[in-house]
């Protein structure tokens, strides 16, 4: 071996104090390992799950497994004895009988979506009013009460930068279209360039029957919005002589003489759905509670395809595996007499993939008060390479962190940290913006204790082709990525449990309009 230079030992010296490990948090750490997280997984998701669904047998069978484990390693059973918290749900199941332009009919799921839970509705109408990108200055002077609105949902482009056309609503567009569903109009067509082949590939999960949280959707009320493709809106602005791409260049109001009939009713059923929960008390601080969260839940059967189930390997079969890792590291810490100061939930979420249900009744209605919930760090896809990192020389060795400093500098740091002296993952920012078009930060579980005022760091490993696909399975996995991921949670819940201080709620994120 070659004789370093005294000044580079001094220097590695100076480098090791900046970032001393403790020992006993590496001990338990090399406990997540990557054949415990295979074991776990090929169970999660296997075909016998059926993609574990939310309401249905194979999201049960899920919840029992996670229960039992969370038994087998001593945690407490916090709800009256029992790992399971109910998340009251109904089923809305869309009927729709009529959906006409000048009698020319159009089918749900091939031409156009409910946006959100709609109410019970009949209506017919001779005109629809087109109103542009829908701001101010576009309306003018006309009125939408009661009336048919045709309204681009799609940013308004400005010169010198790119145009957002999601389907996804921004934050921005979002305040226009909490301005036009308050001047009543009678329905709300909003209609985008990239939604018929939204539809050609996810018509039939997005037109399946919706789960919301039973008493919000009970009584659904307000104004039923529909998304809808431009050929139908073609068909609603025929009258004029001009398509809609012509009208959209413009993008001022204008009324088109239409026949428009429409008639939809929701069929209601309650479903039995449930967060699976873990509790391990701390010592000195156990009034102070850290969450560490994943949801369980998937997409369910494919019944068209070759492929039946759809499995959700990564999304999200190792994050709850990384939650049952992270679970029995700490664990066995607290059997040999190294518990943690502050108390831990261990969450695992129903509902995610149906609007981030589970997650919003248990912040709606917290079994610890948030008010003394430090943080969240949620865990959701952290088994897979993402379509960004396939071909990079970085591809085994790095993480998404999202929302890590949207509240608190403090607990951006301490992941930044914890990164640093233990796993030395890239990690990587670039979608840790809430002006993101993916608005990944809104999209998982972390983001409702977020809307609480309780920092979260999300951990993500980025999109692929399986993402809600049936080849999303466990022969996909790279399960040493997955445990050197989970263990930088650890890391990072190690010492925001144990630390002399809860991280400072220094921000505000802005929330989105619904």
């Amino acid at each position: 071996m070659k004789r370093l230079p005294l000044w580079i030992t001094a220097l590695g010296f100076t480098m090791n104090a900046c970032a001393q490990q403790n020992a006993t948090a590496v001990k338990y750490a090399k406990l997540i390992t990557a054949d415990d997280a295979k074991k776990h997984l090929s169970i999660l998701a296997s075909d016998e799950f059926e993609g574990r669904e939310t309401g249905k047998p194979g999201a049960e069978k899920a919840a029992n497994y996670i229960a039992n484990e969370f038994k087998k390693l001593g945690l407490e059973a916090p709800v009256k004895g029992s790992y399971f918290f109910d998340v009251p749900l109904v089923q809305n199941a869309l009927k729709v009988s009529a959906f006409t332009v000048n009698e020319k009919p159009f089918v749900l799921g091939q031409d156009f979506m409910p946006n959100g839970n709609v109410p019970d509705k009949a209506l017919t109408a001779t005109e629809v009013v087109f109103v542009g990108y829908g701001t101010e200055s576009e309306l003018a002077n006309t009125n939408i009460t009661g009336k048919v609105v045709l309204w681009i949902n799609e940013d308004k482009p400005e010169e010198g930068k790119k145009t957002n056309t999601s389907v996804r609503m921004t934050t921005e567009r979002s305040k226009v279209f909490k301005n036009l569903q308050s001047k009543n109009p009678a329905i709300i067509l909003a209609t985008n360039s990239e939604l018929s082949p939204l539809l050609k590939r996810y018509g039939r999960n997005i037109t399946s029957p919706r789960l919301t949280i039973k008493d919000e959707s009970s009584a659904a009320a307000g104004v039923p919005v529909f998304h809808v493709s431009t050929a139908l809106a073609d068909e609603l602005v025929k009258s004029t002589g001009k398509s809609y791409s012509t009208l959209k260049a413009v993008a001022s109001a204008v009324t088109a003489k239409t026949n428009f009939t429409a008639s939809f009713a929701n069929d209601r059923t309650n479903v039995k759905a449930v967060d699976v929960v873990g509790y391990m008390p701390g010592t000195d601080l156990k009034n102070e509670v850290l969450v560490l969260s994943a949801h369980y839940d998937h997409i369910g059967l494919n019944p068209n395809g070759k492929d039946k189930v759809n499995n959700g390997a990564d999304d999200d079969g190792s994050g709850t595996t990384g939650i049952l890792e992270i679970a029995r590291a700490f664990s066995q810490a607290k059997k040999d007499g190294h518990g943690p100061r502050r108390s831990i939930l261990f969450l695992g979420n129903v509902g995610e993939e149906k609007g981030l249900l589970g997650s919003e009744y248990y912040t709606d209605h917290p079994i610890y008060p948030l008010a003394n919930t430090i943080a969240d760090l949620n865990i959701d896809m952290i088994g897979r390479v993402g379509e960004e990192y396939k071909d990079s020389p970085d591809s085994a060795n790095y993480v998404y962190p999202i929302g890590s400093a949207m509240l608190s500098s403090e607990l951006h740091k301490i992941g930044e940290d914890a990164n640093n002296t233990y796993t030395k993952l890239k990690l990587d920012y670039k979608y840790d913006d809430i002006n993101d078009p993916n608005r990944f930060y809104y999209r998982s579980d972390h983001y409702n204790f977020a809307r609480y005022g309780v920092p979260i760091i999300f951990y993500f490993n980025g999109v692929h082709a399986d993402y809600h696909q049936p080849g999303d399975e466990v022969s996909k996995i790279n399960f040493p990525l997955l445990a050197k991921r989970a263990q930088l949670v650890f890391y990072t819940g190690w010492e925001l449990a144990n630390r002399a201080t809860r991280p400072v709620v220094d921000a505000k994120a802005p929330a989105p309009a619904k």
